[in-house]
């Protein structure tokens, strides 16, 4: 008896937490209904007085004759094609530190390591000079291309998984006349499924909820991305477009649903 007692009231502590988490995305998707009068309120109620559908065909309509499929397309470009390189280059160089023996090997991987105690805030001055004595300020360049020199994260996640495939399959491929490349390319990078995907998802969100690089290189309001439109929306002369902020988030329902 104790024990159901328990085990009861373990569900309805994780189920309480559970609500008390979700609370404010459910407050969100009923804000997008509610007026500014309701929202300004202070209301906690998930219930809108009124649902105006209105919101969402605003949100959707952007903003100075921009709409919000622009800033849509232009997050899922920067996205990715960022994702792409970082997959490409990260595994190249985590299948290069792991499987090939070369002079510097050792140093180069804790040069690799060293790279991600450096905060990106220490690099964004010099990045932002160098780019912009390129005459790249204003493009998608300097959001995208450092991804295809790899990533740190990324590049030692992949060289952990690549520990567990035995070195044999590259000896046996060798022996049959395999290069290093085509070893690569037909055996270890089938193998690396798992790792890719999670790299694909991580890399994906990230990009697509990167504030800071578009508000510095971007300076032209039809090639903004969504998280620089969602702050625009809510400016000093206005009040939170939830109904905006809840299509910002078809992203996330998309990659949990499908």
């Amino acid at each position: 008896m104790n024990k159901t007692v328990m085990k009861w009231f373990q569900y309805g502590f994780i189920l309480l937490l559970g609500l008390v988490m979700i609370y404010p995305v459910l407050w969100m998707i009923a804000g997008s209904f509610k007026t500014d009068q309701e929202i300004l309120s202070g209301s906690l109620n998930l219930i809108p007085e009124t649902f105006r559908w209105e919101n969402y065909a605003e949100g959707w309509a952007g903003f100075a004759g921009i709409s919000f499929f622009t800033f849509f397309k232009n997050s899922f470009v920067i996205s990715a094609v960022s994702t792409i390189g970082t997959v490409l280059s990260s595994t190249c160089i985590a299948y290069a530190l792991s499987r090939i023996d070369f002079k510097g090997k050792r140093f180069w991987f804790v040069v690799m390591l060293v790279t991600m105690m450096i905060p990106a805030q220490v690099i964004l001055i010099p990045q932002f000079i160098i780019y912009n004595r390129l005459n790249l300020v204003g493009t998608y360049v300097p959001l995208i291309l450092p991804h295809f020199f790899g990533q740190a994260f990324f590049i030692y996640q992949i060289m952990q998984f690549m520990v567990g495939i035995p070195k044999e399959l590259d000896e046996s491929a060798i022996i049959d006349g395999c290069s290093k490349y085509s070893v690569f390319t037909k055996i270890i990078f089938p193998l690396l499924k798992p790792s890719i995907i999670t790299t694909i998802i991580i890399q994906f969100y990230w990009k697509w909820d990167d504030f800071m690089g578009p508000l510095i290189y971007l300076n032209k309001p039809r090639s903004y991305t969504v998280s620089i439109a969602i702050k625009l929306f809510a400016d000093a002369g206005s009040s939170t477009t939830y109904a905006s902020i809840c299509l910002r988030c078809l992203r996330c329902l998309c990659c949990r649903f499908f």
